[in-house]
């Protein structure tokens, strides 16, 4: 008889590489694109916020501009094509051998400078050509365009420098370009190989002030080099001696959110961990313990590298399991990278007079990886880093045509064996699913094992009648699709975190933690999983107007006047309630007041991030009003995080959704301006106020905290002013109209706290 599977395949040995994704234009033209999480040129990345490519070869004359490369067709993952790559998997060894590859690996903090001079000195010190570049800068530019628009020159003229200063024994072809804000990666490929690379994905995380802001986060590129997979990831976390936590915690979480989109639709995502060979690099700030600057020199002087060494908290950290785990790094043997005097070798004498340390990291996870060489590069002095370089000999797994023809058609014969009417079944081991206490932006996970039976399987959990997703958008399941081998079993999380966008209907009540799942077999039968949990109203999520009649703690509140309050409409005077409504919410005067009381010195407020644990502890005090004021925390960063949280989760923003455009339109106009805020409902106009008075006191501070205006007008203009729902994503004109809106009220004369 004909297998159901027949034809999908076929029995014929097939090209084993899906097509080179990277399309290599003429020499000296560019084709760059910036894609946002809903618009992106074709063969490129898509969800991926701030992010830059660019399609440019290096000059060669042996690659073709277009034409086909071998490659599997782009098809859905049907069960037997899925089940054929997992056996084929099984089977590697036996039509795969491991063949060495150089690569260069390359990072470099430029301090926002432009290239001065040829980069071969680092990019091109090894006698022997490198097969693959990859290069990272981090600081690209530290404008004020760049941070809040992702819009820089800078891009282009280090892409130039690199270009013009690979290793002259060798040709090359770019192959992708990645940047976030100031965090660039760039990768080449000698250009007889570029038909080895497929699967090329590129993607970034911001982890700056609330999770997002690129000026610290993460870049990665992923691909496919003959049948091994390997992802590159360049880094720039937190700086300062003290915030190695924060630096931990950034790592985790590139680590969690850096998901590659597979070509074939229906396919899981692909993490950074999923890969056979991991090279990380950047800009770590990981710094020295001992932070004795005279004996930190002398062990400089002396070239004891080894006993410097024990006090670097990259090291430290590593070897208590805190970060990096799996990964290695090679031997230092090479001074301090940071911090030097711009121009020079020498060490830094400004008023800061940083202590000396590795702050620019290479590290590798893989099997197959041998470290050849690991050293900085002192001839480079336009920055206060020194760039390093690593070289590395990659065992790449490399495909005999023959042997994985004869694997490919043994596998097709026995799913052909396979009887017809064969029906997959699993057991679950937990079907009921109690999330207790959930807490706004305060992540739950709970578990559970699909164990299968006899027969392959693939499993997916598919939406119910008349709805659009298949959970709930407070849940997620880790993985939601996937193929099961006989006999073998796969670990389901589900994920549950209330956010922005879910937190106002759970406060009211409108909504609750409830939902049924359905898991779904393909040929079998569906399995339905419930989950049910408990929501604890937070401010966080709640109306203006709601809050400034709130004037208890919001877990001293019954859930029936929660919900009267939240569905009660917007008013434009105070009217509708005899009891005088506060004129702010009493949850922004606590943060207000605590960061007026202790942090109007504070250099970095609103760009540096604080920590998860102290976000945590500050919602529950807001919630709970376990203190009339604030109590202290470790972190100014983390208060000042916490009420830009705050602006972001209110559901009508404070100039309100109706306002938008008109607010737009008068953005150079202060006295129309002032007309748009007289037009707000009151508890509005209060709080605009109030945060402009605020940010005006910050203001005069600005010899210590280093803030200006076109800061904090760019940080509040997006959050103050937000576009409506539906409204199309702002472009760089329209943000910087908003920019201007909050501006002109910084600037004028007039407003106290």
């Amino acid at each position: 008889g004909i297998s159901p599977w027949q034809g999908l395949l076929g029995n014929s040995c097939p090209p084993r590489k899906r097509p080179l994704r990277t399309f290599f234009g003429v020499a000296g033209k560019k084709d760059a694109t910036a894609a946002d999480p809903e618009q992106s040129a074709a063969g490129e990345v898509t969800g991926a916020p701030r992010l830059k490519t660019a399609n440019k070869m290096v000059p060669s004359s042996s690659v073709p501009a277009s034409g086909p490369t071998q490659g599997l067709s782009t098809r859905p993952c049907g069960l037997r094509d899925t089940l054929v790559k997992s056996l084929l998997k099984q089977k590697e060894s036996s039509y795969t051998h491991l063949q060495n590859f150089r690569f260069f690996v390359g990072t470099y903090n430029v301090n926002g400078q432009s290239p001065r001079g040829s980069l071969r000195p680092w990019l091109s010190q090894d006698g022997e050509p490198p097969d693959i570049y990859c290069v990272g800068f981090q600081e690209l530019d530290l404008s004020k365009e760049a941070f809040f628009f992702n819009d820089t020159p800078k891009e282009e003229e280090w892409f130039k420098a690199v270009t013009e200063s690979l290793h002259p024994g060798a040709k090359y072809a770019k192959v992708k370009l990645v940047r976030l804000v100031g965090i660039l990666l760039l990768l080449y490929v000698r250009t007889e190989l570029a038909m080895n690379i497929s699967e090329v994905e590129a993607e970034t995380v911001g982890t700056g002030i609330m999770g997002r802001m690129g000026n610290k986060g993460g870049v990665a590129i992923r691909f496919q080099f003959h049948n091994s997979t390997v992802c590159v990831v360049n880094a720039h976390l937190a700086a300062h001696p003290e915030e190695y936590e924060r630096r931990n915690q950034e790592v985790r979480d590139i680590c969690a959110r850096m998901q590659f989109h597979p070509l074939e639709p229906g396919c899981p995502l692909l993490a950074i961990k999923e890969h056979d060979v991991v090279l990380w690099l950047g800009d770590l700030n990981y710094r020295l313990e001992e932070q004795d600057m005279e004996r930190v020199k002398k062990l400089i002087q002396t070239q004891d590298f080894q006993a410097l060494h024990q006090h670097d908290q990259l090291k430290i950290q590593r070897e208590a399991k805190l970060v990096f785990e799996g990964f290695q790094e090679g031997e230092i043997s090479f001074q301090p990278t940071y911090k030097y005097n711009p121009g020079s070798d020498d060490w830094d004498d400004s008023a800061e007079c940083r202590v000396p340390a590795w702050c620019d990291r290479i590290l590798w996870s893989g099997k197959t990886v041998s470290l050849l060489s690991y050293q900085s590069h002192m001839a480079l002095k336009n920055s206060d880093h020194k760039p390093v370089s690593a070289i590395f000999d990659v065992g790449v797994k490399v495909v005999d045509k023959k042997s994985y023809c004869k694997a490919f058609e043994g596998i097709v014969r026995s799913l052909d064996k396979m009887e017809n009417a064969s029906i997959p079944s699993v057991t679950l081991s937990k079907r009921e699913f109690l999330f207790k206490d959930v807490k706004y932006l305060q992540l739950q996970v709970e578990s559970f094992t699909i164990s299968n039976g006899p027969v392959p399987c693939q499993f997916e959990f598919i939406s119910k009648p008349n709805e659009d997703a298949y959970c709930k958008p407070w849940l997620i399941a880790k993985p939601s699709k996937g193929f099961l081998m006989p006999d073998s079993e796969v670990v389901i999380a589900l994920e549950l975190c209330v956010n922005k966008s879910t937190a106002t209907a759970l406060n009211s009540g409108e909504e609750k933690l409830e939902d049924i799942l359905v898991l779904h077999l393909d040929r079998g039968k569906d399995y339905f999983l419930s989950v049910s949990g408990n929501y604890l109203p937070s401010c966080f999520g709640c109306p203006i107007q709601t809050l400034c009649y709130m004037k208890e703690p919001i877990r001293e509140m019954l859930p029936e006047a929660i919900r009267e309050l939240t569905l009660m409409p917007l008013l434009t005077d105070d009217a509708f309630w005899e009891e005088k409504p506060l004129d702010v919410p009493k949850e922004l005067w606590m943060m207000v007041d605590l960061l007026c009381r202790s942090a109007c010195h504070q250099e970095g407020l609103f760009q540096q991030p604080g920590l998860r644990p102290e976000f945590e502890q500050i919602r529950d005090w807001l919630d709970t009003g376990t203190l009339d004021v604030l109590g202290p925390v470790a972190s100014n960063h983390s208060v000042a995080e916490a009420l830009l949280l705050f602006l972001e989760s209110l559901p009508e923003p404070v100039v309100c959704y109706k306002s938008y455009r008109s607010s737009l339109e008068c953005a150079n106009s202060y006295e129309m301006s002032s007309q748009v805020i007289s037009m707000l409902p009151k508890c509005h106009q209060n709080v605009f106020h109030y945060l402009v008075a605020f940010l005006r006191e910050l203001l005069k501070h600005t010899g210590k905290n280093h803030l200006d205006v076109n800061v904090l007008a760019s940080i509040f203009g997006g959050l103050l002013l937000r576009p409506p729902p539906g409204h199309t994503q702002p472009g760089t004109a329209e943000k910087q109209k908003a920019q201007q809106f909050i501006q002109q009220f910084l600037c004028h004369e007039g407003g106290t706290l």
